[in-house]
């Protein structure tokens, strides 16, 4: 028996089922038990997963492809596998190997708190250089703005100011 992945989904957005299957058994054919979800579309990838099924399955012997060993390393299986040995070969109590797995598990869980806060951390850093360089860009488009309406208001009155002394010196040559 082998535990692998049983695609779904549309084209480009597969999503996958963790099941217990035959060896001779098409991929997304006949199998014995589903024990888990796996989608790689979520950052970081969802896995849910029937952790005591799974153990019993890798206890019983059953041989996962590639990337379910990762997904059950990454999930705790086979830390529980090997912590079980010791519990069988009397290196340790039960309840000691128990203590191990929660306290890897909580460090795995806090592992994954930091890199999600460090991520938000950079996302935020990130909008807020788009924001002040857009900023920057902005006042820049309002400076050469002012300095055209400046351009134009100036030879308008330069304009105009011709055209008033022009009348003015016609006045004046008439009258003489």
């Amino acid at each position: 028996t082998k535990i692998r992945l049983q695609r779904h989904g549309r084209k480009s957005y597969a999503f996958y089922s963790i099941v217990i299957a035959d060896v001779r058994a098409p991929r997304d054919g006949k199998f014995i038990e589903k024990i888990g979800t796996y989608n790689p579309n979520t950052n970081p990838a969802t896995v849910d997963l029937k952790f005591d099924r799974a153990l019993d399955w890798v206890l019983k012997g059953a041989q996962p492809t590639d990337t379910v060993r990762n997904i059950l390393s990454r999930e705790g299986v086979y830390m529980k596998k090997h912590l079980l040995g010791g519990v069988a070969k009397g290196a340790f109590g039960e309840a000691e190997a128990e203590a191990k797995f929660e306290a890897w598990k909580n460090n795995k869980q806090n592992g994954l708190a930091a890199l999600k806060a460090k991520d938000e951390e950079q996302k935020k850093a990130e909008a807020k250089a788009r924001l002040e360089a857009e900023k920057k860009v902005n006042a820049e488009k309002a400076k050469a703005l002012a300095e055209k309406k400046a351009a134009e208001e100036a030879a308008k009155a330069a304009a105009e100011a011709p055209a008033e002394e022009a009348p003015v010196a016609e006045t004046e040559a008439a009258a003489e």
